[in-house]
């Protein structure tokens, strides 16, 4: 299935990026960082990613969403996850991204208490 992104604004400017399909090497990957780039471009440095949608990701996926988290943790922002299940979940866990990144049920759950932006030093 091919990928599919939307993008939504939660409250206090949390951007939302709901993931349907599946995430393989190549342009799936390359569509994320630009979405993440876009963000960054205009200053949005708070981001959920929705998984819910997601049946498979592979290895070069998790290095994307790992570099994501980076560059928007940079920037002064958060990443959180959303709706890791089956295969997603346990990739996430075999390659310890569970430990660095906050994964949350839902869009909702992860939306609760999310940090603040702060500044860039």
């Amino acid at each position: 299935m091919i990928l599919e992104i939307s993008k939504g604004e939660l409250q206090d400017g949390i951007t939302l990026l709901t993931l349907r399909g599946s995430i393989h090497t190549g342009p799936d990957c390359r569509r994320i960082e630009q979405e993440v780039e876009e963000l960054l471009k205009n200053q949005q440095t708070r981001a959920i990613l929705d998984f819910a949608g997601i049946t498979h990701i592979d290895s070069a996926a998790i290095g994307v969403i790992v570099r994501c988290y980076s560059r928007l943790k940079s920037a002064g922002g958060a990443l959180r996850l959303a709706g890791c299940t089956g295969m997603v979940e346990s990739s996430l866990k075999i390659t310890k991204v569970d430990k660095v990144l906050e994964i949350f049920p839902n869009a909702a759950a992860a939306a609760e208490n999310f940090p603040a932006a702060r500044p860039r030093s």
